[in-house]
């Protein structure tokens, strides 16, 4: 039977499918290694195979979707050992951005970023994880705008889309929450004051303990799951 709540209504139709495969992808609705069959979409989406086919390409590009010759797309794994290197990554970008805009975004964009961080400090625990991923990705949002460096941008935004999944995982994790704030507050304080070094360091850190919560998630369903599921191929 189709799911209602997955229906599309009249509007762009790929752009809706793309954005609610995206969602279920996220919200871990399909886990990593899980097999998306042309069938299985189509009846869950109320779409053509060809819609469904497009949407599978675009969130391929984006490391969401990996799709294994003869076998088809699955929700892309992300191992324990590409999870290290994603982070280890993510936290020279995501530093470049933060002492970009500490020394680069307007006073506005400095306001914005307050703005947003306000918003995540109020939420609590048990928050549903797409609204906490929505806050974070519009505190990234303004942090990219205002780093003033289109590069940066780019790579890290890709990034964060590769691994979003397990990025909503460890938002909602109720014992991450007070850190995450404590953390972003620390780099809202040092864009405030123009800190570029202390902006530097500030995502640095909120990067790498993000990484040691996300490596433990990952680790922890390796050592349940036994076999791990089809990996993206290298590149």
């Amino acid at each position: 039977m189709p799911d209602d709540s997955l229906r599309i209504s009249p509007q762009p139709v790929r752009r809706q499918v793309e954005q609610r495969l995206r969602d279920a992808i996220i919200t871990s609705r399909f886990m990593p290694g899980e097999h998306l069959s042309d069938r299985m979409l189509c009846d869950l989406f109320g779409v053509s195979r060809g819609v469904i086919r497009e949407a599978v390409r675009l969130l391929e590009a984006e490391g969401l979707i990996v799709v294994l010759p003869n076998r088809g797309p699955f929700v892309a794994y992300l191992s324990p050992a590409e999870a290290t290197q994603v982070y280890e990554v993510r936290g020279v970008l995501e530093a470049l951005a933060g002492q970009g805009f500490a020394e680069r975004a307007s006073t506005e964009e400095i306001a914005e970023l307050r703005a947003v961080f306000e918003e995540i400090a109020a939420t609590k625990p048990g928050t549903d994880r797409m609204t906490l991923l929505g806050l974070k990705r519009r505190f990234y949002d303004v942090l990219l705008r205002g780093c003033r460096n289109a590069y940066v941008a780019r790579m890290l935004d890709q990034l964060l889309n590769r691994n979003s999944q397990l990025r909503a995982t460890t938002l909602s994790d109720p014992t991450r929450l007070p850190h995450t704030v404590a953390e972003i507050r620390r780099i809202v304080e040092a864009a405030e004051r123009r800190d570029r070094e202390g902006a530097w360091q500030a995502c640095r850190e909120h990067v790498m303990q993000a990484a040691q919560v996300a490596l433990r998630i990952l680790n922890e369903r390796a050592a349940s799951a036994g076999t791990p599921p089809p990996a993206a191929p290298a590149g």
